[in-house]
This record gives C-alpha cells, sequence and structure tokens, in this order.
C-alpha cells in the first residue's frame, strides 16, 4: 500500500488502482495520543447490534458503475463508531454554529449533534456559537453562547430556521482559533455551504499548525444539492416537496385565466438541482430554466417563440426557473454587480425579468392578450422545518459526524455518498459545485416531460458534448495513473 499526504487529505493507493482520499487524523500532528473504549459499548440501546463498530478498513467507492477492467478507483473512509475513542467524556468540550442562509434541517442536524454527544458517549458540556448578533464567523469572537443540553433542543426539529442565528462573513481566523483555545473547546461543529467549508478547512490548518487537541468537522449545508461529491444536502427533498405547493398554485392561477402563465422561481445559484426535480415531480410544468442549460429570448427557436405556441396549443402554462439562470441574459439589462459577505455574486432577479420581457412581448404583439402571475416561494421554502425524509437523514449526518470526532478524524465533512455515509476532506467538497449534466438522461426525462426545446444551437450543443468527453477522458487517464501507481 502506498502513501502520501497532503494538508488536508491523505491518499493509499491499493493493488488494481484502488485509490483512498482519506481525512486528517489528530494524531497526524499529535502522536502518543491516548485512547479509551469506546462508551458506546455499555450503551444498552446498541447492545443488540451484530455489527457494533464500523471496520477500520471499511472504505466506500466516488463511483459504483464501473466496466468489469477499469481501476477500483477513488474510496472514502466509512463514517461510524470506531471500538476506541480519542476524547474521554468529561474531556469534551464542543461546539456548535451555523452559518449562511436558512435551510429546512438545521435545527434538527442541531439537536442530534447534542443529542448523539450526550446519549451515545456521555457528553454533558455544549456549546451552541449565538451567531445572531454577531454574523457568521464572528460568532466565534463574541461572547454570545447558549448552553445546548437534550432538554433545550428536544423540540427544536418542529421549527424552520436555526436557534443559533445564521449569517455570512466575519472569518479572522487567528481571533477564531483563540477564542476556540480561550474556552477550552476541543470539538468544533460547523455546519454550513462551501464558503462555510472553506473557512472550516482554514480553521482546522491553525488548529493544526498551533499543535491544539481539538477537531474541526463539518455538516454540508445547501438547499440547491449543489456540494460535489456526496449523494445529496440535506433540505434538499423538504425544498422539492414545498416547491410543489407554488408550481400548484401557479398551474391553478394559469389554468383559470385566458392565456394564463404562470411563472415559479426556485433557488439554485449555480446548479438546477431543485427545479428540475420539482418540473419532473409536478407534471406540470412546461418550461423548466436552470443555470446549466443557456436560452435565449428573441428569434426562431427562442423562449418567447415556444411560450406563444404553447399557450396557442393548451391556454395557458407554467414556467419554473432557477434563481441562477439566464444571468448573462439578465445582467446586459443591469448594474455592476454586487458581492454579499461570503463573497458569493449578488444574482439578479431572473424571474421579474422574464416576466417584464413575455409582458413586452405579447404588448407588443397586441392580438394575444396573456395574464401572467408571478411567484417567488424561495425565501417561504428555506423557512420550513425539514420533513420525514430531511430529519431522518439529518440524524444519520449528525450522529457520523460525531462518530469520526470521537474517533480523532478531523478537517472532514460527513455525508452520503451511493447510500453510505463516509468521511470526506475539506478539500474534496470546496473546489467546484455538484451541477445538473445536460447531456444526461435526467435532464433529458426533463425535456421529455415538459416538450420543451433544449434551446441548445447546434454548435452549443457540440461544445457540451466534447466537454463532457474531455472531463471523462481526464478521469479515466486519472484512474489509470493511480492504478499503474498502486501496482508499483
Amino acid at each position: 500500500m502506498e502513501e502520501h499526504s497532503d494538508s488536508q487529505m491523505k491518499i493509499e493507493k491499493g493493488d488494481y488502482g484502488y485509490v483512498l482520499e482519506d481525512v486528517p487524523h489528530m494524531t497526524d500532528y499529535l502522536p502518543n495520543l491516548i485512547t479509551y473504549p469506546n462508551p458506546m459499548r455499555f450503551n444498552p440501546a446498541y447492545s443488540v447490534v451484530k455489527q457494533y463498530f464500523v471496520d477500520c478498513d471499511d472504505t466506500v467507492p466516488e463511483k459504483v458503475v464501473v466496466h468489469k477492467n477499469d481501476p477500483r478507483g477513488v474510496h472514502f473512509r466509512r463514517a461510524g463508531p470506531r471500538q476506541n475513542v480519542y476524547f474521554s467524556p468529561d474531556e469534551v468540550h464542543a461546539c456548535v454554529v451555523t452559518c449562511g442562509g436558512l435551510c429546512p434541517g438545521l435545527n434538527t442536524v442541531i439537536r442530534e449533534i447534542v443529542c448523539a454527544l450526550y446519549h451515545m458517549y456521555g457528553v454533558t458540556k455544549v456549546l451552541g456559537i449565538d451567531v445572531s448578533l454577531q454574523g457568521g464567523y464572528r460568532g466565534f469572537y463574541s461572547k454570545n453562547t447558549i448552553t445546548l443540553t437534550p432538554k433545550f433542543v428536544n423540540d427544536i426539529h418542529k421549527r424552520g430556521g436555526t436557534i443559533l442565528g445564521s449569517s455570512r462573513g466575519g472569518h479572522d481566523k487567528s481571533k477564531i482559533v483563540d477564542s476556540i483555545q480561550d474556552r477550552g473547546i476541543n470539538q468544533v461543529y460547523i455546519i454550513g455551504g462551501d464558503g462555510t467549508q472553506k473557512g472550516a478547512a482554514v480553521i482546522f490548518e491553525e488548529i493544526k499548525q498551533r499543535g491544539i487537541k481539538a477537531i474541526v468537522a463539518g455538516i454540508p449545508k445547501t438547499i440547491d444539492n449543489d456540494i460535489a461529491v456526496i449523494d445529496k444536502s440535506f433540505g434538499f427533498d423538504t425544498a422539492v416537496e414545498e416547491a410543489q405547493r407554488a408550481i400548484n398554485a401557479a398551474h391553478v392561477e394559469a389554468e383559470s385565466a385566458e392565456n394564463g402563465i404562470g411563472v415559479v422561481k426556485l433557488m439554485g445559484r449555480y446548479s438546477g438541482f431543485i427545479a428540475m426535480y420539482a418540473t419532473l415531480a409536478s407534471r406540470d410544468v412546461d418550461l423548466c430554466l436552470i443555470p446549466e442549460s443557456p436560452f435565449f429570448l428573441e428569434g426562431e427557436g427562442g423562449l418567447l417563440e415556444y411560450v406563444e405556441k404553447r399557450l396557442k396549443e393548451n391556454g395557458h402554462m407554467v414556467i419554473v426557473v432557477a434563481e441562477g439562470a439566464g444571468q448573462e441574459l439578465v445582467a446586459h439589462s443591469h448594474s455592476a454587480t454586487a458581492k454579499d459577505a461570503s463573497g458569493n455574486v449578488q444574482l439578479k432577479d431572473v424571474g421579474m425579468w422574464l416576466q417584464h420581457n413575455i409582458k413586452a412581448h405579447f404588448a407588443n404583439k397586441g392580438h394575444m392578450p396573456i395574464t401572467l402571475k408571478y411567484i417567488d416561494p424561495t425565501y417561504m421554502i428555506r423557512a420550513v422545518p425539514s420533513n420525514a425524509s430531511d430529519n431522518i437523514y439529518c440524524t444519520l449526518l449528525a450522529q457520523s459526524c460525531v462518530h469520526g470526532a470521537m474517533a480523532g478524524f478531523t478537517g472532514f465533512i460527513s455525508g452520503l455518498v451511493h447510500g453510505r455515509q463516509t468521511y470526506i476532506p475539506f478539500s474534496r467538497i470546496v473546489d467546484h459545485h455538484n451541477k445538473v449534466v445536460i447531456t444526461d438522461r435526467m435532464w433529458a426525462r426533463v425535456l421529455a416531460s415538459t416538450n420543451q426545446p433544449s434551446f441548445l444551437r447546434q454548435k452549443e450543443l457540440m461544445e457540451f458534448q466534447n466537454a463532457e468527453e474531455e472531463a471523462s477522458t481526464q478521469l479515466l487517464e486519472s484512474s489509470n495513473s493511480s492504478s499503474s501507481s498502486g501496482k508499483k
């Protein structure tokens, strides 16, 4: 087995092209740490479990569909409780922080981290970093904390939002780690999106440089489902379910009016997963617009021509648009773009822009009056409690994260890969966004469901296909390289 490491990932290579992208461990920079028997072995609730602990060599493959002669490929460490832990329950002083925008399930994750620490490991000191007064990571170096106990968090999963507050910015690594040291915190649980997890990676590096016995673990949060590697992000199922209500309302409005058009704007800055899945689930959508699929308004084969054609055929239609769709078109009619506290570009309102252009088009036509209703449910969807599916998922994410922290792993996020809970290095989930592949079958299913054109001219379609082929070739070459290295 060949092994090398960088600051946030350990690479192990084995036979037949096996590659393990492992997460850091406290013993990488603090050797000879004392271990303790896992308290879970004395927990009566788990006494009936046949395989009590996860084997240290268990891994989960990143790709499950391969050809028989392909290399085994990249794997991640399987999540779960270990036989030995690196913290005694009475020495643990944990903290939880939520950053970024709201998302269904935040309170559930907080609750399950606290309950897992208390009930599985006997940990009684858990703080919540209150960021409601000092935004984002500033909560670490303000004096606002909440003592979290199972009793305090018992019912919070029934509420939307987060009891700790959630906002952006304020990342000063020295001040944050100073605060962690001063308070004696040795387990930091950070719930947030890619910007937040980039910050978590920096905090981990600073803790490692200072040689502090403390772990940094993340639970990725994005309602858009655009976190790389993992199957899905928590809150996504709830968002799709809630989006159905808005789409149904738009359909009723459109169907009840002469040449009725319902326009629904949904979340999706860079990735159109919510819009795509909500469209497939509803079957009432006639046009779905996402950031990954370009479109144009005017001329033959354009969006406005399609809208007019559909109204003549059906007398009504529903349009679903992701917030990041068509931004290059909207930018032509707006001033320079601004950025939020996390450095994200503040998007223009594509829904309002689309509404204006459709109305203007039919006003110029004169002979075809329309009734257009615009619905923007995005902030309502973000603020609802998570549904049953997401509640279960949040529980598994939180418990897996706690198991990893107690076992001494650090610099990782807990995530689902092909239905298995895994530990993934920070660096793997912050380098790019997960996006809808518009040359894939799932997007083809959307086009078949809506009967909309792809709006891709032949030149653009060829460019997308060539880009996909190039990416596949690079992946294969990388796997073959790993396989060759593993056999040496």
